[in-house]
């Protein structure tokens, strides 16, 4: 058991990924899912074990967890998948780990921290490109500015596209609202609700605030109580998002989710090979206090996907050789704001 780990959600395109690079390594994760004929293939390309099983039968999950230390969840939207494999772990004593960015998972989580402290289970959501480098970044700026009170976070990604799933958790995001945090609350907001200037290291460009994960996990990591994340935006994208907000009632309709989706499915499962190798993420950072004292940090790394890959076979390891904090964890609460230095490829800077 000391060296087992299960991916749930193998043949989606980021646990395709995540296997393909484990089996690369030498690692042997057991790849699970509901899609028998999907997971049954992966499986027996790479020579690993497979387990198939839904989420709507408690002991059908806890059977799939038996024997094995870590589970990596990469099945969104995780607001259908999260808990019931988190709970699982809870009742196995196995450590919970996915790569979700959605608020509602995070804070669910969280709600969990005692019952997992209790059971010694390590309870880490957010292993991927959602939250791992900004989560270290707003960590890192509360290091430098350790009065800070106001924590902005923003991104932008140069090629590549979206996969499936992460379209499809965005299509179901497009009948709610944004969020942001105020006084450590969090905080129901228009869609696109702030735009400003943030510069990632590339030139500055115009952003608008998006419900990102950090406005849950980095008021978590560093009890900084002001929190918005923005998202770089062209004009077009900037425009459609107020369209949307003017629309939430059509974008959240039934039948209207359901045409979308079905786009979404008949699009490629995500970027190519060569537009991951191509493709770059930049992240910004900005923290301040009530006197007025500002600093500013940004990296700059791999493309998002290629990130996540890296990231949460970094926490796999970590877990497995026996570094696994107990209870909810943000990734710098469970292993500092100098994690994301230690993956590849990545560069910090500070202002």
């Amino acid at each position: 058991m000391a060296n087992r780990f299960l991916i749930y959600g193998a043949n989606g395109y980021t646990g395709s990924l995540i296997a393909r690079e484990a089996a690369r390594r030498g690692q042997a994760p057991i790849l699970a899912g509901r899609n028998a004929a999907a997971v049954s293939a992966l499986a027996t390309e790479l020579g690993l074990e497979q387990r198939i099983v839904g989420l709507d039968v408690p002991q059908a999950i806890d059977d799939a967890c038996r024997g094995v230390r870590v589970v990596l969840n990469c099945a969104g939207p995780f607001s259908r998948t999260a808990l019931a494999l988190a709970e699982a772990c809870l009742r196995m004593a196995t450590h919970y780990l996915d790569i979700t960015g959605e608020i509602d998972v995070f804070e669910a989580l969280a709600g969990r921290d005692a019952a997992a402290a209790a059971q010694g289970v390590l309870l880490l959501p957010g292993v991927g490109f959602d939250v791992v480098p900004t989560d270290c970044l707003a960590a890192h700026l509360k290091r430098r500015l350790p009065t800070a009170t106001r924590l902005r976070l923003g991104f932008q990604s140069t090629g590549g596209r979206l996969s499936r799933g992460t379209a499809t958790t965005m299509v179901e995001g497009l009948g709610a609202r944004g969020v942001v945090r105020q006084d450590g609350v969090l905080m129901s907001v228009p869609l696109a609700w702030k735009t400003r200037v943030i510069d990632c290291g590339i030139g500055p460009v115009k952003a608008i605030t998006i419900p990102w994960g950090d406005v849950s996990t980095a008021y978590h990591s560093t009890g900084i109580p002001d929190i918005e994340v923005y998202l770089a935006a062209t004009l077009g994208q900037r425009l459609l998002a107020r369209l949307v907000r003017r629309l939430r009632w059509l974008l959240g309709a039934r039948w209207m989710q359901s045409f979308l989706k079905s786009r979404i499915q008949a699009r490629p499962p995500g970027p190519s090979d060569d537009e991951r190798r191509r493709g770059r993420s930049f992240i910004w950072g900005e923290a301040e206090d009530a006197a007025g004292q500002r600093v500013v940090s940004r990296l700059r790394g791999p493309e998002g996907y290629t990130l996540t890959v890296l990231a949460a076979l970094a926490v796999v390891e970590r877990v497995l050789a026996g570094d696994a904090p107990p209870g909810f964890q943000t990734p710098a609460t469970a292993y500092g704001p100098d994690f994301i230095m230690g993956l590849a490829g990545l560069v910090r800077e500070d202002e």
